[in-house]
């Protein structure tokens, strides 16, 4: 069987010089505590602390970075645990564990592939690359694993060294996960909510009227007309903020935010709810809820973080099966400049306001969001994200945006993940490919060494403490 052991220099430049460099620098952050200021592994989790169900439970199934590839090379979704019209797949864990195996040659090359085998190697001790042959041994090594105390979600949010996790929770949850980890005097971590409420800018979306009925539950405030949904998203927000909250997340497919006057907005509101909306109209509502949510952060001080620029759920046969996030969002091409025009005239200097850019338009980094940060006070650019986090990208962001906007104006590693047991992998990967991007500029007389040593460090701790306003 082929060895299971990642090269200490992966990702460290090729310079012999450059390369030592490189190496110290990381090894000065490789331990570090970890800020995750945006991420989407539950707050449960962690509340319950139960024992992981299963290897692929844990590893695969969840993570649509693994199942979108194995997928594109003919695996069903169902026989790697997703379930299909409601109804639980019928694969076994070790039979999905197998699947992986099989398939390992496929992440050759690619940012998963880096993930998963600084995982088994360093979180769960594999000494082997998985194989068809191996596939069996290593799910009962890593089930027995599994089962031992210090694999439980609590023990290895410790030995993660995680400062700071950051969920993301619709704003009609209950946030019972978060109270509970809040008042558990056994728990020394640090867990967040993070507020995203996508799902009430979308009036012609499918069960949009129900979820302003949840959302009115919550709130305790009457959803049917306009002015009441925004001021239940308000009131949504201090809750967030009093559980520890300091960030909101919108998605959306493009960063249009022209107002609307408010007679307009409440009357495209009805018009949703009494089935005469049309297309325009909803896009029209759903800008100008972007600039709603913008001035509520500029009022309330919770950091807005913008992810544009997806097509959700490309492939409807898979969304009507399978449901969102399973593997099926694709890149757009991004805008910010033009369309964010209303939100950053009317709150671009306000100093309570603070909004990260991010995008899967590479493009933009250099045309648009590093000008953008250089500029507004309020702007920062955000980290490589989802098809972008990956090293090459990462040392591409650095040479866009550093120019413009320095590193001051970044919002430190997001690993933007549901598989908690690859963030330490993935963060680890971004402060190598940053510690490989600071030794070119020391080896070039671009910066000096303790610069380079000094913003190292910055780039884990103070920089993602101070973007995301966690003290």
């Amino acid at each position: 069987m082929t060895a299971l052991a990642p090269h200490p220099d992966r990702l460290f430049p090729a310079d012999p010089a450059e390369r030592d460099l490189a190496r110290r620098l990381h090894a000065a952050v490789a331990d570090a505590p970890i800020y995750s200021p945006h991420g989407h592994v539950p707050a449960a989790m962690l509340a319950d602390d139960e024992p992981f169900p299963d290897p692929a439970a844990l590893l695969i199934t969840p993570d649509h970075y693994v199942t979108r590839m194995l997928h594109a090379v003919g695996v069903p979704l169902g026989d790697l645990g997703l379930a299909r019209d409601g109804v639980p797949s019928p694969a076994s864990g070790r039979a999905i564990w197998r699947t992986l195996c099989e398939h390992w040659d496929v992440f050759l090359g690619t940012p998963v592939r880096f993930w998963f085998e600084s995982e088994f190697s360093e979180v769960f001790g594999l000494t082997e690359q998985p194989s068809a042959q191996n596939a069996d041994a290593l799910y009962d090594q890593l089930a027995a694993t599994l089962a031992s105390p210090e694999f439980r979600p609590r023990a290895l949010f410790d030995r993660f060294r995680i400062a700071v996790l950051a969920t993301t929770d619709d704003p009609a949850d209950d946030l019972e996960a978060h109270v509970r980890l809040a008042a558990d005097p056994t728990f020394t971590g640090r867990v967040v909510p993070t507020f995203r409420a996508d799902r009430y800018m979308h009036p012609d979306e499918p069960g949009w009227a129900g979820r302003l009925d949840r959302l009115a539950a919550r709130a305790d405030i009457d959803t049917s007309s306009y002015a009441g949904l925004l001021e239940a998203l308000r009131v949504r927000r201090a809750a967030f903020a009093a559980a520890g909250g300091t960030a909101t997340d919108t998605g959306v497919i493009d960063t249009g935010s022209e107002p609307l006057a408010e007679a307009e907005a409440a009357r495209i509101h009805r018009a949703a709810l009494d089935g005469s909306l049309t297309a325009t109209e909803a896009v029209a509502y759903r800008r100008n809820m972007l600039y709603r949510l913008a001035e509520m952060a500029a009022d309330d001080g919770l950091v807005m973080q913008l992810h544009p620029g997806v097509h959700r759920n490309h492939h409807r046969p898979t969304f009507d099966a399978y449901g969102p996030d399973t593997g099926h969002d694709l890149p757009a091409v991004g805008s910010f400049t033009e369309p964010l025009t209303p939100i950053l005239r009317d709150f671009g200097t306000n100093p309570t306001f603070r909004l990260v850019l991010f995008t899967v338009d590479e493009t933009t980094f250099s045309r648009e969001i590093a000008p953008l940060a250089g500029f507004y006070p309020s702007v920062y650019a955000g980290a490589p994200w989802w098809f972008l986090d990956t090293p090459a990208a990462i040392l591409r962001y650095r040479r866009a945006i550093t120019d413009s906007a320095g590193f001051t104006k970044t919002s430190g590693f997001i690993d933007d993940t549901r598989a908690f047991c690859s963030i330490p992998a993935r963060h680890d990967m971004s402060r190598r490919v940053d510690a490989s991007f600071l030794a070119s500029l020391v080896v070039t007389h671009q910066l000096a060494e303790e610069d380079a040593f000094a913003l190292a460090h910055r780039l884990v701790d103070d920089i993602p403490r101070a973007t995301f306003r966690l003290g």
